[in-house]
């Protein structure tokens, strides 16, 4: 008894150690942080740094996609020590990088972006089966941690990066060195639950409004066959692309209503705490209401978010523009709990791992919305324009969420 008990008390530690890991794997998000020095020194337009967001966001997705098919055929420990390698060898690989730009989308978005796809997938994977009683928890802790890390290291990364004798080049060597310890620590340490582990019995709750359908368990092949796949992923789309856009600015939009630079690298980390706050009441609000609720529900915010945030720029109003990306970091972090629930829901459980990887490609095309809105920022020279076009994104999406009502 007293070993089940000590096999079943290593599941903390598992979920500790990959909330951190996962908190370093999110730097992808704090790419408004990361760039800065990379214009200064490099002199690149908003529109090639932009680009190299979108990059890291397909690369992230594609890692995503074939996380899961390298663990059927290495194991989960391999592929997190493979993945380690990836995602901290971009980024030392980005340290030593001179003025050549293709340097920087090999190394970051390539090495690093497919890095973290994968272990991000495995991750998840592998600590969701230590929390059977516990999933909505578990999935809650691991991706608050990856929405997150600009709040634990936006401060940290801009004072380092201001720091003359450390500078941008030491801190994404260090930061990548340290990154690929934590993950391959995890692909040491993490072991499956045995057969004898037995489980706490999870608390039973009040049952959710059910489905109009009934739930059957549809292949990848099957799902990509059904034109609600392809009307809730361009849904999904219009509102990923929100929040994608503006995480990749957010800095830059926040001393364009007046921020100090301090207060517009904390106020990346307070959208990047909403990212993870959004996460969590996102998967409360859909055990209470159901999944068409909680659709509706974030397509609202996403609307609500981008035209307030709209309004901040063109009134030029800081507390306004604080609320916007609070919104927009709210939007954004319902994003993967809508896309895990809608995959769950329309095509069941048993292919549910690979059908929620190619869901998540959303984050692929909405990426190229991003780099659309920075090219439409530089040719206006001001944010009014990429807001108008992310509100209207959103609002197409409430049309298309409405169409949307059996698989």
């Amino acid at each position: 008894m007293k070993n089940e008990v000590s096999r079943l008390s290593l599941r903390w530690v598992y979920i500790l150690l990959c909330t951190v890991c996962l908190a370093f794997a999110g730097v992808i998000y704090a790419w408004s942080i990361l760039k800065v020095p990379l214009a200064e020194e490099f002199g690149w337009s908003n529109t090639e740094l932009a680009l190299n967001f979108t990059l890291t966001m397909c690369t992230f997705c594609i890692g995503g996609f074939l996380g899961s098919r390298v663990a059927k055929l290495i194991g989960a420990n391999l592929s997190l020590i493979l993945a380690g390698l990836l995602a901290g060898g971009g980024f030392v690989i980005a340290s030593f990088m001179s003025g050549n730009i293709i340097v920087l989308y090999v190394s970051y978005a390539l090495l690093a972006g497919l890095g973290i796809g994968v272990a991000y997938n495995v991750i998840i994977a592998s600590i969701n089966v230590w929390f059977p009683d516990k999933r909505g928890f578990c999935s809650g802790c691991l991706l608050m941690g990856f929405g997150m890390t600009s709040l634990v290291f936006g401060s940290i990364l801009d004072a380092l990066f201001a720091n003359k004798d450390f500078g941008w080049r030491k801190t994404f060597l260090w930061f990548g060195i340290i990154m690929a310890a934590m993950i391959c620590l995890a692909g040491f340490v993490i072991r499956k639950p045995s057969a004898d582990v037995v489980f706490p019995e999870g608390k039973k709750k009040a049952k959710k409004k059910e489905e109009s359908f009934e739930v059957k368990d549809m292949s990848p092949l099957q799902m990509l066959s059904r034109p609600s796949f392809w009307i809730s992923f361009v849904y999904m789309t219009c509102l990923v692309a929100v929040g994608n856009s503006v995480i990749s600015f957010a800095k830059d939009l926040a001393l364009s209503t007046g921020a100090s630079a301090a207060l517009a690298t904390t106020l990346v980390g307070v959208l990047s705490a909403c990212n993870g706050l959004g996460r969590i009441l996102t998967g409360a609000l859909f055990d209470a209401a159901g999944r068409r609720f909680t659709m509706i529900a974030a397509n609202v915010l996403s609307i609500v978010a981008a035209g307030i945030t709209l309004f901040s720029v063109v009134l030029n109003s800081l507390p306004i523009c604080i609320i916007g990306l609070c919104l927009v970091g709210l939007a954004y972090g319902a994003c993967p709990t809508v896309g895990s629930a809608f995959a769950s829901s329309f095509y069941g459980q048993k292919y549910f791992a690979t059908n929620y990887s190619i869901v998540n490609f959303n984050l692929f095309a909405a990426s190229f919305i991003a780099t659309a809105c920075a090219g439409l920022r530089t040719a206006t020279d001001g944010f009014v324009a990429p807001f108008v076009l992310l509100l209207c994104l959103a609002c197409f999406a409430l049309v298309l969420n409405i169409c949307v009502k059996k698989p």
